[in-house]
């Protein structure tokens, strides 16, 4: 491993004046603002929900009483349900991010 070298008598980061910057400070009321709002990650974890129990239960349900015990097809109906969870998600994000891309518009209109 290389090391690094500094100048003749130079140190490096907080040495050098023996002070340390403070974090910069949150907003007036000393909180910060979420990353992602909580209705995105509503719907996340209601689609990986779905994602979980859709297919499965679609599984169990169909394979005695729609196919007669024939898994492969019990299997392939909870791929598909899985399929359309997945396009479902994808569809609601687009709209989603669509609706945002509007208020920004409507908002920059406005002012």
């Amino acid at each position: 491993m290389a090391a690094r070298r500094l100048a003749a008598g130079g140190k490096m980061g907080a040495e050098t004046d023996g002070t340390v910057t403070p974090s910069p400070p949150a907003n007036a009321q000393g909180r910060t603002a979420p990353a992602v709002p909580k209705s995105v990650i509503f719907k996340l974890l209601g689609f990986t929900f779905t994602m979980i129990v859709a297919p499965i239960g679609s599984y169990f349900a169909t394979v005695d009483r729609l196919f007669s015990g024939n898994s492969t097809y019990a299997g392939a109906l909870a791929a598909i349900i899985a399929n359309v969870v997945l396009v479902a998600y994808v569809i609601v994000a687009f709209y989603e991010d669509q609706s945002d891309q509007l208020a920004e518009k409507d908002a920059k209109k406005n002012s």
